[in-house]
């Protein structure tokens, strides 16, 4: 097909040079897709975890970060956001059984020693860092020739629903009186310890939201790809700055958690903020969009997007 020229319009090329276009960009997607996976899987294809859809809708979350306005700490503020499409997200945490796999396979570290549960097959997988999980994702996409990947702070609000934390403090904005946030941050904290639950439950223990996800904000917390945040805000509230840290990582469940992303046991001092999740362990999103291929290779070479 010959080269666009200056002066030639779209308009002006011809159907089949279009359908050609089209067809090689399909191709080359196909073989972004076929790299990214490593072709067909080496020995038994797994079967995809089970999934709830969770359709378009807008919904309102409070955004995750530390706040401060005018040098004392404030609540993040409330957004309204639009999902245009639906999320495919597994409606079980995975499970210490299949986290197994991808250790057996040699492609993820086996989990902390004492974190392994009575019945593997129906327990969460506990005791995995950030870089564990991320690497149970390349696993799975691998095995199974789909992307899969771990959700954000706002996937997990979108799929959470009522489920999803609020963890505002509560306290005048336009109070400069500390000791006001100091006893509101006590009384969060104290209600956070006094709800621990030390032992990770089996699946199903804590029940589904209204879109079936289930045991969201039982006792074991997820990893996010949310990098956690400062923002600082002046006494009108606008933006001064806003200054991410992505070697720690926001895990949501009961109330949201700052983790650093080795760490695999939270009640080690590995919380960055706040009182640390009874366990972590993940659940992952599955990118059913035709071009999530060329996004995750990209990822993977570490192109920007």
């Amino acid at each position: 097909m010959a080269a666009l020229t200056s002066g030639t319009s779209w308009t002006s090329l011809t159907l089949p040079a279009l359908l050609l276009a089209a067809l090689a960009a399909l191709a080359g997607a196909l073989a972004v897709k076929t790299d990214l996976v490593g072709g067909a899987p080496v020995g038994h294809v797994l079967d995809e975890p089970l999934t709830v859809e969770i359709a378009p809708r807008s919904f309102t979350y409070r955004e995750s970060g530390e706040f401060y306005r005018a040098g004392y700490a404030v609540d993040g503020p409330q957004k309204t956001v639009t999902a245009s499409r639906a999320l495919t997200i597994m409606k079980y945490q995975v499970t210490a059984a299949d986290y197994g796999r991808c250790v057996a396979d040699g492609a993820c570290a086996a989990a902390e020693p004492g974190f392994a549960p009575k019945d593997a097959a129906d327990t969460p997988a506990t005791g995995v860092s950030y870089d564990d999980a991320a690497a149970y994702a390349a696993w799975l996409s691998a095995r199974t020739g789909e992307i899969w990947t771990l959700p954000s702070d706002r996937d997990l609000a979108f799929a959470a629903g009522e489920r999803f934390p609020d963890d505002a403090l509560g306290v005048d904005i336009d109070s400069t009186n500390p000791a006001e946030r100091w006893l509101a941050d006590y009384r969060r904290e104290t209600a956070r310890k006094a709800s621990r639950d030390p032992v990770p439950q089996p699946l199903g223990r804590f029940g589904e939201n209204e879109y079936g996800l289930a045991d969201f904000a039982g006792n074991v917390w997820e990893w996010t790809t949310t990098c956690n945040r400062r923002v600082n805000l002046d006494k009108a509230g606008e933006v001064l700055n806003d200054t991410s840290s992505c070697g720690i990582y926001v895990a949501s469940g009961k109330h949201r958690a700052a983790m650093s992303s080795f760490v695999r046991n939270p009640k080690g001092g590995g919380c960055a903020v706040g009182v640390p999740p009874d366990n972590v362990g993940f659940r992952l999103v599955k990118d059913t969009r035709w071009y999530a291929p060329l996004l995750a290779a990209f990822r993977a070479r570490g192109i920007p997007l």
